[in-house]
């Protein structure tokens, strides 16, 4: 539908933001709030904060298959389910159907998306932790990829600035690996953890164990509470949405914000799938989207466009937004549109039981745990693979032996078990051209062409992989833990860590890269795109808060150049 005179008038604002998830939240916050007239747009349905969460209070007793995956859903979900992400029926609503959703695979991946209000901001794990200065030179060093046109101190004051908004709990630890932030206090380690902290911290010189930094609000500031935000409740339901808006999600914080300038406005169903360059002008005008329900175009205009859809549906945007001036795709003429797809490998380290403290236990469900920073390739520390990775996990205690039946299983379950603690890997993986997606000929059902994945994990990350496993059993061992027992899943694929990254890179060159040291498309400055696609390498800490401080500011420079009529 396209629409001219008065009803392009009733279309057109200053700013459009593709997409309502972690990014596309701060993008339209920031834009709102310096007086810009926002348009945000989302694909899918509308989920209210606290009434749209409709299992936040359910008990498991209240669930059908009490959590468990059914025969259909294996069907609807089949890219979900081999993940284990879509399996609990506790919060498998705030996942797409794959079955809805198609796509291919010439190597797999597993693509897990949310299409609502808030996108994976409702479901996402929270880890919140900085980049490093070598994360942004590791490129230079050692020649995978292309050189990050910032540096750390670059997005330092930004990351200040959303941590403050966004609430980040965690200690400060004083190390160069993971710098400090703005914290809220941190939550606190279980006895056990703190015993493993010690034994670890002075049996291996160079290796920390810390509390995970987690977007969790534990003492809200003035600015927080006006929101409606509120204390963790340690109920480790966050998955389901939080009615306390405890953690950071676009419902709980940026979406409030954004309200209560007046400038912000909020249309769902609408699948945008295009940007709409003018070749006289130069520059983008707008966007084309199809409504998901009722299958009819139509485009919306702006002097601005943020892409916040995803690394990968930002992309899938650009790559079908072809002209004269961009015939490969928008900001395409270096090829590396769709390519460079990174993700976080995982499932591999080691776990073992505790011996002692059998008569303590912990209160509520702490939805952290421990984090041990990268120590591989760091300071003295050399490997025959070039980056690292970083642990997750903690100690708990499960239930006593189950392995008779009847009323001697029902009493076991009533005892407690022994103390475990178990650590699982992340580690970073290279960014590599060949590792890509593309467009096929065939269609979903809205008419737009389908993606086929082509990526793979490579030498580098499986050499890694070894190291992950073999360097946590040594650390259990040496704390004193029992039966320790090591995995390294190798089925696992990228998109596993649902860290999808690079689809888009930034660059200081328009050949080797898609956008500039602002997150604007090369040959269409005043479309800028601040989510995954636009990472040049991965990291090993988890990235959505750099996706927070990359957004705030090229929204700032965004600003800036329109008041000075250079957008």
């Amino acid at each position: 539908m396209n629409i001219q005179g008065k009803g392009k008038e009733q279309m057109t604002y200053d700013a459009i933001v593709v997409g309502s998830g972690i990014s596309g939240g701060w993008s339209a916050k920031e834009l709102a709030e310096k007086g810009l007239k926002v348009l945000m747009l989302d694909r899918g349905r509308d989920i209210e904060h606290v009434s749209g969460y409709i299992t936040a209070m359910k008990e498991p007793w209240e669930f059908t298959h009490r959590g468990r995956v059914d025969n259909q859903t294996k069907i609807d979900y089949w890219a979900g389910v081999r993940t284990g992400y879509t399996a609990n029926e506790e919060h498998r609503h705030h996942f797409e159907k794959d079955i809805d959703h198609p796509y291919d695979e010439t190597r797999r991946f597993d693509w897990i998306r949310g299409y609502h209000t808030g996108g994976r901001s409702l479901m996402w794990g929270r880890q919140s932790y900085r980049w490093n200065e070598r994360d942004f030179t590791a490129n230079a060093e050692d020649g995978h990829g292309v050189d990050w046109p910032i540096r750390y101190k670059d997005l330092a004051p930004w990351y200040d600035y959303v941590e403050k908004f966004a609430g980040i709990s965690g200690s400060r630890d004083g190390l160069d690996v993971l710098p400090d932030g703005i914290f809220q206090p941190a939550m606190e380690m279980n006895c056990v953890e703190k015993e493993v902290k010690k034994a670890v911290e002075s049996k291996f010189k160079g290796r920390n164990i810390t509390i995970g930094r987690v977007a969790h609000l534990t003492a809200p500031t003035p600015e927080q509470a006006e929101l409606g935000r509120a204390n963790c409740q340690f109920r480790n339901r966050c998955m389901r949405g939080c009615p306390y808006g405890a953690y950071f999600s676009t419902q709980a914080a940026t979406l409030p914000a954004a309200k209560k300038t007046n400038n912000f406005t909020l249309i769902n169903d609408k699948i945008v799938y295009q940007v709409i360059f003018d070749d006289e002008k130069k520059k983008a005008v707008g966007v084309k989207a199809i409504d998901q329900n009722t299958k009819e175009e139509v485009e919306y205009f702006a002097k601005i466009i943020f892409l916040n859809a995803s690394a990968i549906n930002s992309a899938w945007i650009m790559m079908q937004s072809k002209s004269k001036t961009h015939p490969n795709g928008l900001g395409n003429a270096s090829d590396q549109l769709g390519r460079n797809i990174m993700d976080h490998h995982l499932a591999a380290g080691a776990g073992g039981k505790y011996e002692g403290f059998e008569d303590m236990y912990y209160y509520g469900r702490r939805p952290n745990g421990i984090y041990i920073p990268r120590f591989a390739n760091w300071g003295s520390d050399k490997r025959d693979f070039v980056r690292g990775f970083g642990y997750q996990g903690g100690a708990s205690r499960g239930r006593g032996n189950n392995d008779g039946f009847g009323a001697d299983l029902k009493n076991a379950n009533t005892q407690v078990g022994p103390w475990g603690f178990n650590i699982g890997g992340f580690g970073e993986t290279l960014p590599d051209e060949k590792n890509r997606f593309t467009l096929t000929d065939k269609k979903d059902k809205w008419g737009l062409p389908i993606i086929n994945f082509d990526a793979a994990w490579g030498p580098n990350e499986y050499k890694m992989r070894e190291a992950m496993v073999n360097e946590a059993a040594n650390m259990l061992e040496a704390a004193g833990l029992k039966d320790v027992t090591i995995y390294n899943d190798a089925e696992k694929s990228p998109g596993i860590g649902i860290h999808e990254m690079g689809t888009a890179r930034m660059g200081k060159d328009p050949k080797t890269s898609v956008l500039n040291a602002h997150n604007q498309v090369w040959g269409a400055e005043n479309v800028f795109v601040t989510d995954g696609a636009a990472m040049v390498s991965s990291s090993c800490v988890n990235p959505s808060l750099t996706y927070m401080a990359l957004s705030a500011r090229a929204a700032a420079y965004a600003v800036d150049e329109l008041k000075r009529m250079n957008l």
